[in-house]
């Protein structure tokens, strides 16, 4: 839906997709079966904004939710930092991780007052959690190169950064942009953080850099799109001529779109026993997170796997 014809007045309880292509997620299709099961009679509404939109676009959205009593709440991908920064002001509340990472992911109204949350740490834990083997780092040895330094990269390197166990932590964390500010909020973040992992930040958009950069991972290294590249924007941060790690792991955070990346992964898979993982467990822990916090819903172990199952049959192929 355009956004000039999404910021109406609601006459049933909504909750609003803020994206770049938001007709073209399944959360479109799962949303009404998911609203079913909780029994929360609600409906879905996409906000489309171009990547880095005017601060404009972001305060209209808020205010939006924040005036209409049926206007319950909002899911942010993409625009997560931009949109905190463009509407801070508007927020009564922001939890602990939105104030570390400088984002939400999560916009909800409990009486009256406008919350904001950052999920992302949450899910990308839970995601990263359901394909990587416990004590895979102590084992290994491996590092993580992230390609990309918005959101997602703020998220699960906060995650990991706090896992309690050493082996489950990788020694180093390197992370790719090619736009300095997003690193230097990364930098600034990562300083907060009681943490023994070796942040390294690299300025980069050269492709054949990441190649680089990536053929000098050791084995079991992991290996992160996190640029949008394939869904929000055409192509792949690395070559097909790129070396992956000896039995790495590779997660594509992207689960729609050309998936250039995970497509040059898994021509090479059996070469370099890669475990390739792409976003729809992201995608599913992300959405029910969020529609928990608006709605107000417990999400039991039991009630999530409902909602897996339902999504599961809508999943793209």
């Amino acid at each position: 839906m355009a956004s000039s014809e999404a910021l109406r007045v609601q006459n049933s309880p909504t909750m609003y997709f803020v994206g770049v292509s938001t007709g073209k997620s399944s959360i479109m299709k799962v949303f009404p079966k998911w609203a079913d099961i909780l029994g929360i009679g609600a409906q879905i509404v996409g906000y489309n904004c171009p990547i880095h939109a005017p601060d404009e676009d972001y305060i209209a959205i808020v205010r939006h939710i924040k005036n209409d009593p049926l206007s319950m709440g909002a899911l942010v991908t993409t625009h997560k930092i931009d949109l905190l920064s463009a509407t801070r002001s508007w927020f009564d509340y922001l939890d602990p991780y939105a104030e570390l990472c400088g984002e939400i992911s999560s916009i909800s109204k409990r009486e009256g007052k406008l919350r904001g949350h950052a999920k992302d740490p949450i899910t990308s834990g839970l995601s990263w959690q359901a394909f990587v083997p416990v004590g895979h780092w102590g084992r290994t040895g491996g590092n993580v190169l992230c390609l990309g330094a918005g959101g997602s990269a703020v998220a699960i390197s906060v995650f990991v950064a706090g896992l309690p166990d050493a082996a489950d932590r990788p020694k180093k964390f390197i992370a790719v942009n090619r736009s300095p500010g997003r690193l230097e909020e990364l930098r600034a973040i990562h300083s907060r953080l009681n943490t023994d992992i070796e942040f390294e930040y690299v300025l980069n958009e050269d492709p054949r850099v990441n190649d680089a950069l990536m053929a000098h991972l050791p084995a079991g290294s992991m290996v992160i799109n996190a640029t949008g590249m394939g869904k929000d924007r055409p192509g792949s941060p690395v070559t097909d001529e790129g070396v992956w790690p000896q039995n790495g792991l590779v997660w594509e955070l992207n689960y729609r779109g050309e998936l250039d990346f995970m497509v040059q992964a898994r021509r090479r898979a059996q070469q370099y026993n890669l475990t390739i993982e792409d976003g729809w467990v992201y995608f599913v822990h992300g959405w029910t997170q969020v529609i928990a916090e608006v709605f107000d819903v417990t999400l039991t172990s039991e009630r999530f796997a409902r909602l897996e199952e339902a999504a599961s049959e809508l999943r793209p192929k």
